[in-house]
């Protein structure tokens, strides 16, 4: 199996070690985002994969994340 961002090899279905840190960050801090802003899921994906100063590792998930959430609603339709 492999991670669906990177590719690299992972034991069970799911991320690589990093990616799933990096998500679980990003799923994290969502919540402090959401409580304080009232912002939605996709729009908070959207800023930080927009945003000059995210790193590398949290770009490419909350870009992955927003394809995913893009193909959830295409099937939804």
């Amino acid at each position: 199996m492999e991670c669906p961002i990177c590719g690299r090899k992972v034991d069970k279905p799911g991320y690589c070690k990093l990616h799933a840190e990096v998500c679980n960050v990003v799923m994290e801090k969502y919540d402090r985002w959401r409580k304080a802003t009232d912002i939605s899921w996709k729009e908070y994906l959207s800023e930080i994969a927009k945003n000059p100063l995210t790193g590398e590792w949290a770009r490419a998930v909350a870009q992955y994340l927003i394809e995913m959430e893009n193909q959830k609603n295409v099937k939804n339709s």
